[in-house]
């Protein structure tokens, strides 16, 4: 859980104490950070990283309002599921993985239905990473662009 928060979300504001102070200044910046739509809602089986990525969320909310009076905007990129190599690698590593622990009955469940079900949605209707780069470019470029900018198949 530690390590999904340090990369999820306190990298995030890592990254953003980096840059507001010199965007205040200037009167001038756009932050945009890539979220995820399990940001917005819970998904079983991911609830950590769901719980990071709303923590996000809310850190962005409240930083939208707040440096509106510096010029500064903050969007966020919340994509749906992105069919990559990274991702079939870890779902077939987890197939894989002994879970001391966990309940016989939670397991078969995970096993036997989240598993192929998520595979299945990755591989039919999830995006590529080249199509969110392009939404990424878009809400760059845009003059005024809008604090959500969610992305799913």
């Amino acid at each position: 859980m530690k390590q999904e928060f340090k990369t999820n979300f306190f990298g995030v504001v890592r990254m953003i104490k980096e840059v507001m102070p010199d965007m205040k200044r200037r009167r001038s910046g756009h932050i945009l950070v890539i979220s995820s739509v399990m940001g917005l809602h819970g998904v079983a089986f991911n609830d950590v990283y769901s719980a990071s990525k709303f923590a996000t969320e809310g850190l962005c909310e409240g930083l939208a309002i707040q440096l509106l009076k510096f010029n500064v905007t903050v969007s966020m990129i919340e994509p749906g599921p992105v069919n990559t190599e990274f991702e079939m690698k870890l779902m077939t590593d987890v197939s894989k993985k002994e879970f001391a622990g966990a309940d016989p009955e939670t397991l078969s469940h995970f096993r036997n239905c989240y598993l192929p079900t998520q595979v299945n949605l990755f591989q039919g209707l999830g995006q590529t990473p080249e199509e969110i780069a392009k939404v990424t470019k878009k809400v760059i470029e845009s003059p005024r662009p809008p604090f959500r900018n969610y992305h799913g198949s």
